[in-house]
């Protein structure tokens, strides 16, 4: 596997000490700077990458270094604390050991820690000798130039990137193969051990197919760690294999365990706003988290780790700089109760929106706010925030948000909110009467109301198909 190692200094790597740290492959490397200069990277002999070393970033929010790396990191590393990180190449035998000195040597000149604990060294390892041996038969070697750096394979049709740490997070490196990888339509294939878990926001972004999350077992080889097929490289990517009997059967590790009576609160929202020189963004974000947490978000950034303090104001300044291009980010909470959010503000025709996910976790004997939803729905309806819908479901899943290679139960509707604009373009009568047994609540000002479809109390998965028919009817009055 490709070794990530992380320096985690409470001074800022100054452009002398990164200096230091980079001559520790000696005469034998030169560093080239990629991704407009957000990466550099060690070359050894022919341009060969060796290690990539991403620009240092400040984290300023509490429980990020927990959440990602663990309590023992977290003691060593109080925030606010510098986050370096790199990857050795799983194709040359120098690489791990000089990523651990370069690492070692930045912890060392700046009072820090390195993780995973016992990595850092700080000698010089010598890397001598031309390119070749310990590829893959049908792949190319990434050169300085490509835009994918220090990725592992690449062949005609798939990307795979090895990573073996506690959680894989979707860093900015990271973000940017996805990206990449989309554009050129390739897949992306992540490749890990058994004993690693995703980041909420990671998963988010691996949608399935072509993309993959490739989980090494070493009882059953290799299956996908989010549908549990199992998998087999064939043709320069990694495909389902199927059964004796044609199927896809999940692999025996992937299936689920016994309940923990852990489960994650979801409500999925969009708002909109006029495109005034006031308009600040983030806001019904807040408003969310407030209301089924209690406390406004901790962090937020454009990716993990999560290194801003709560700022409505920068996040506005930031979308309004990349317009008219979305803006996409992540937000996190106070780490005494779960939260993270993914935000996608896109400008319209009309003004501004915001597409917002936010997902809370809750231990075993910890109550899940039911009645909070409908509390929320209303405050959005209140005209200020420019609801359009909210959906809010329930599901068995682990408190801390992370995605582990196991199954885990689908989400289970609890309510469905139409804003005004909807109501009024389906006409409040046929809003109020879905062919269901329920009965939508009035929320917002009377002259512009918005509904709110209690579906239950996530626990049965008949309110999947009460969606759909709801849906379905207000649809058909909207198309008239």
């Amino acid at each position: 596997m490709t070794k990530d190692l992380i320096a985690l200094t409470p001074k800022m790597p100054d452009p002398l000490t990164l200096l230091v740290g980079l001559h520790a492959g000696g005469p034998g490397t030169r560093a080239t700077a990629t991704a407009d200069g957000a990466v550099v990277q060690l070359l050894g002999a022919g341009g060969r990458p060796l290690v990539s070393v991403e620009s240092p970033v400040l984290v300023q929010v509490p429980g990020e270094v927990d959440r990602l790396l663990g309590p023992r990191s977290a003691a060593a590393a109080p925030v606010p604390v510098w986050w370096t990180e790199t990857r050795a190449s799983s194709a040359v035998p120098e690489a791990e050991p000089l990523a651990g000195s370069v690492v070692g040597r930045l912890a060392h000149l700046l009072g820090g820690t390195v993780w995973p604990p016992g990595a850092g060294r700080t000698g010089v390892v010598p890397v001598e000798g031309e390119p070749g041996g310990g590829g893959t038969e049908g792949t190319t070697a990434i050169v300085a130039e490509d835009p994918l750096p220090a990725v592992d394979v690449v062949t005609e049709s798939t990307v795979v990137v090895l990573a073996d740490r506690p959680v894989v997070p979707l860093t900015a490196w990271l973000s940017e193969v996805l990206r990449t990888t989309a554009a050129r339509g390739s897949a992306l294939q992540i490749v890990t051990p058994a004993h690693c878990r995703l980041s909420h926001h990671l998963r988010t972004a691996l949608t399935g197919p072509p993309n993959r999350w490739v989980v090494q077992h070493p009882d059953c080889g290799y299956y996908d760690g989010l549908t549990g097929a199992v998998l087999g490289w064939r043709d320069g990517t990694f495909a389902v294999v199927p059964d004796a009997a044609g199927g896809s059967a999940p692999a025996a590790p992937y299936r689920p365990a016994g309940p923990t009576g852990e489960r994650q609160l979801a409500v999925s929202f969009r708002t909109a706003y006029p495109p005034e020189a006031e308009l600040l963004l983030g806001r019904s974000l807040e408003l969310a988290w407030r209301t089924l947490t209690g406390a406004p978000p901790a962090g937020w950034g454009t990716a993990e780790p999560i290194n801003l303090p709560w700022s409505p104001r920068q996040l506005t300044d930031l979308a309004r700089a990349r317009m008219p291009e979305p803006t996409f980010v992540t937000a996190v909470g106070d780490p005494g109760r779960p939260a993270l959010a993914t935000v996608r503000i896109t400008r319209t025709t009309a003004g501004v929106e915001e597409d917002v996910t936010l997902t809370v976790g809750y231990g075993e004997g910890e109550g899940v706010p039911l009645d909070a939803v409908q509390d929320l729905a209303g405050a959005l309806a209140d005209g200020e925030h420019g609801l359009i819908s909210l959906l809010a479901t329930l599901r068995p899943a682990r408190r801390d948000l992370t995605a582990p290679p196991v199954f885990e139960a689908p989400p289970v509707p609890l309510a469905f909110t139409l804003g005004p604009e909807g109501v009024l373009e389906t006409t409040l009568t046929h809003a109020r009467r879905p062919p269901l047994a329920l009965r939508p609540v009035q929320l917002g000002p009377e002259a512009r109301p918005a509904l709110h479809y209690p579906l239950g109390d996530g626990t049965h998965a008949e309110a999947w198909h009460a969606l759909d028919v709801l849906l379905t009817h207000l649809r058909r009055r909207a198309a008239v």
